[in-house]
């Protein structure tokens, strides 16, 4: 089985590369599920209804968040109405009242079963429950034939998601993180048959400081007061990674890193 997973997507710029991109990724690879992470899609913060809709109707299965997740209010009774059939995960890891949930298991286009788990690291980011424990009691609850399992690590630390990744070998299909908009080249399969890679890096302007406009940025550093961050706009890219899982065993075969620049007159 064939999965796209499309790192995380930025503001305006990162969602236009989606919607004219994805489905011909998702054909020209075979993939029969599609995930990407979701959580700075609206202006660089956050997500809304109407862009969660905008995005399932590109050709995307299942969305994944992060600490950015509820920075827009009205996420908040989108999640509480069900979020797309669940299609909209937060991390599993958040406290047991927040709205929302960070498992979810369907089938894919060919019936095969599968499920995306979305956890959130803890160094140097909000403190909310272990992810560690989290994925051990999620996983328990999975059915026998669900083999096919991939995560969303999304984290600030590189050794939490390593970690995380080494812990869930041989139990998950997939650990793959995001958060940090750097795509890294440590994508390999572990001993026991996880696919793993670090980072997928952004979908969005990567002529920026993690798809804010540099000068913006630069400005903050040099001068320590705050300053509004924009979405910059150029040399606007879909960064992921396609697997190849072995559904029968839910091992990983292959991973494979790419990043598609965009193809503007």
């Amino acid at each position: 089985m064939k999965v796209l997973f499309i790192g995380d997507i930025f503001g305006s710029p990162g969602r236009r590369i989606v919607k004219e991109s994805a489905r011909r990724l998702a054909e020209e690879h075979g993939t029969e599920l599609v995930i990407a992470n979701c959580e700075n899609a609206a202006a660089g913060y956050g997500i809304t209804p109407p862009l969660v809709e905008e995005l399932l109707g590109a050709g995307i299965d299942v969305l994944t968040g992060g600490n950015h997740t509820f920075d827009r209010k009205e996420i908040l009774p989108y999640f509480e109405q069900g979020a797309a059939d669940g299609r909209l995960l937060r991390p599993a890891n958040y406290p047991a009242p927040t709205p929302g949930g960070g498992l979810y298991c369907a089938k894919s286009r060919s019936g095969i079963p599968y499920a995306v788990l979305n956890l959130q690291g803890r160094v140097f980011m909000p403190q909310i429950d272990c992810p560690f424990r989290t994925a051990d009691r999620l996983l328990e609850s999975l059915p026998r034939e669900t083999k096919v399992i991939v995560v969303d690590a999304h984290g600030e630390a590189t050794s939490e998601k390593q970690a995380l990744g080494w812990y869930l070998d041989g139990r998950v299909s997939a650990v793959l993180g995001t958060h940090t908009h750097v795509a890294t080249a440590d994508e390999r399969i572990l001993p026991g048959g996880t696919a793993y890679i670090t980072d997928l890096g952004m979908t969005g302007p990567h002529e920026s400081v993690i798809g804010n406009v540099k000068e913006d940025v630069l400005r903050r550093f040099l001068t320590g007061l705050p300053a509004r961050l924009d979405v910059a706009k150029g040399d606007v890219q879909l960064c992921g990674v396609v697997l190849d899982i072995d559904e029968a065993t839910g091992r990983a075969r292959n991973i494979e890193r790419f990043a598609l620049a965009e193809n503007r007159k």
